[in-house]
């Protein structure tokens, strides 16, 4: 067979050293499919669903710097969408392949027709169209290049009479290039953030996944400045490792700790954070901000100085300039409140709940205590990542992803299945929601057909309890919000795979236990207690009277049992605020 466009489009994500497509196959995308089943570099995944596809290669590029899906023309786009977007709102590269309609039927609403450009353009660096052979080799190049570049979405649309057609090489390189630059902040603004920092007396140093790879580097600035040292939830699994000084997490899912020493300090470093919850920054603080992107700064909080450059070297200029400070009393004191605040954790653990109701907090300490020291962990938006955020410790080598930037339901098993292909050595484990695991249960089939050894817990409570809780402080009673669930374990036996429920906490550590030790995927459908809330670490008077009008409201209208359990349940909340 002569060598058609399809085959000269592999041959470059060969290039890139992409390892997958994820997809599922039909009519316009076939000859690219075949393209791939002769390449001896990438492998085709066939998912039950292409958001799966794409979730599952945004997990992959996020563990190894670049995944790959595609879909077919019409609905297969539209199915892509929403992992595409994750991709996006997560800053990874991600190359599209979007096959569509042939050229001779564009403008004509033909079967299955979507314009491409307009489908993806709010989701993409780079998004173009292959109308012509001639075309193929610079911009499959071009877009794999943004896709790098950029750290975003590249999409290739392919119609399916172009992809059959026999390929045309074009006389230019079609090298690819992973550069990683560094960027440091001139001398001038090197002094001005040291002149800074040498003026204040309680500096407290919050940090990003930007700053990832700096984590020797930040520890050793908060022990010469005698910082406490904060994190976002994307950072913590870098940020947190043998840091003598961390005090953990701000934001909803925090800890009160980190938001304290934000707000008892003179002066604030961000490093590396794009953190979005503004209202947890404090406004009446210096704040110094350092950021690869100039775009960045300021958006989030009121900067005093921006610096932009890489964490890493950024912090080791600054640290040759700072004096050391002597005075430790606060971070002391800060240290003692986090010691207080992991203390007060540890109840909700001591307390693991009553039958039907295993508290989700003891659940995750379980996975914690009982996981590899290099196990990743994907975790559903909403409750699972409040759990995972407080209870998964980054131990250096952990990895944890999750949808959280664009805040998807669902995301967690498909997560799984990329981190699981991607290595396939390691222990995954999927952190999912009863809502989240229910969207999109058809790929528990793709686990099966793959003999992938992924770890689905599923925090069972029966509610959509983030939603829950949202509209308990805005003072509503909740409402179409409860679950009337399969039985997720007999699902998971008929999909072939390893299952068992879990209904009584005493139960559990050995369920777990089971589970790690299985030799090919398992499922746990743990049943968590659906009145275990998660409150923030800043309470404002508002949600105390939006909870206490919810709570009437449920009373008055005869749902005084669960009024009584949801005190029951969090009682120990009242410690934190």
């Amino acid at each position: 067979m002569a060598k058609n466009v399809s085959h000269q489009i592999v041959e470059l994500l060969e290039k890139a050293n992409i390892k997958r497509v994820y997809a599922v196959t039909g009519d316009s995308l076939n000859f690219f499919n075949i393209a791939v089943k002769q390449s001896d570099n990438i492998d085709w995944v066939h998912v039950r669903h292409e958001e799966v596809g794409a979730y599952a290669a945004t997990a992959e590029s996020e563990l190894n710097g670049i995944g790959c899906c595609a879909g077919s023309s019409g609905p297969g786009h539209v199915h892509l969408i929403n992992g595409v977007y994750e991709a996006h709102k997560s800053r990874t590269p991600l190359v599209v392949i979007a096959s569509t309609i042939p050229t001779i039927e564009f403008g004509t609403d033909y079967f299955q027709e979507t314009n491409t450009i307009k489908l993806f353009d709010d989701c993409s660096c780079y998004n173009q169209i292959i109308t012509r052979p001639e075309q193929a080799q610079r911009i499959v190049q071009t877009a794999i290049q943004h896709a790098i570049s950029k750290k975003d979405v590249a999409v290739i649309g392919l119609p399916g009479d172009i992809a059959e057609m026999d390929a045309i090489d074009e006389a230019y390189t079609t090298n690819l290039f992973f550069n990683q630059p560094i960027i440091i902040p001139n001398k001038t603004e090197l002094q001005q953030a040291s002149q800074i920092i040498n003026e204040a007396k309680r500096v407290t140093l919050f940090c990003g996944i930007g700053a990832s790879e700096a984590n020797q580097e930040i520890i050793e600035f908060s022990k010469k400045l005698h910082a406490p040292v904060g994190y976002s939830f994307k950072g913590k699994m870098s940020i947190q490792p043998n840091n003598p000084n961390e005090v953990g997490m701000t934001g909803l899912l925090g800890q009160p700790s980190a938001y304290h020493a934000m707000h008892k300090a003179d002066l604030i470093v961000l490093i590396g954070t794009d953190f979005p919850y503004k209202d947890f920054i404090p406004t009446d603080k210096k704040i110094i901000q350092i950021d690869t992107e100039g775009a960045k700064i300021g958006r989030r909080a009121k900067v005093d100085l921006g610096l932009v450059g890489n964490a890493k070297e950024t912090v080791q200029e600054l640290l040759s300039l700072v004096q050391p400070k002597d005075n430790r009393d606060f971070l002391d004191s800060q240290l003692e409140l986090y010691k207080k605040v992991l203390e007060n954790k540890l109840t909700y653990v001591h307390d693991k709940g009553t039958e039907n109701a295993i508290q989700p907090e003891y659940t995750a300490y379980l996975l914690d205590e009982l996981a590899t020291k290099d196990a990743i962990f994907t975790v559903d938006t909403g409750m699972c990542c409040v759990w995972g955020a407080r209870y998964i410790t980054g131990t250096g080598e952990r990895k944890m992803l999750g949808s959280f930037n664009h805040g998807s339901m669902a995301n967690a098993m498909p997560q799984a299945i990329g981190a699981q292909l991607a290595y396939p050595e390691r222990q995954i484990i999927a952190m999912c929601g009863d809502g989240g695991i229910s969207m999109l249960l058809g790929d528990l089939a793709t686990i099966k057909q793959y003999h992938l050894p992924v770890k689905i817990i599923i925090f069972n409570n029966r509610t959509l309890g983030m939603v829950k809780l949202e509209m308990e402080v805005a003072g509503l009673p909740d409402n179409e919000t409860d679950m009337e669930n399969p039985d997720f374990a007999l699902i998971g036996k008929a999909m072939g795979i390893e299952s068992e429920a879990v209904k009584n906490p005493d139960d559990l550590p050995d369920a777990i236990c089971r589970a790690f030790a299985h030799n090919g995927p398992y499922l746990l459908n743990v049943f968590t207690n659906p009145n275990a809330l998660a409150m923030p670490p800043k309470i404002d008077f508002n949600q105390m009277l939006g909870m206490t009008k919810s709570m009437a409201k449920l009373m008055l209208g005869g749902k005084m049992d669960e009024v009584m359990d949801t005190i029951k349940s969090n009682y120990k909340h009242l410690k934190d605020l």
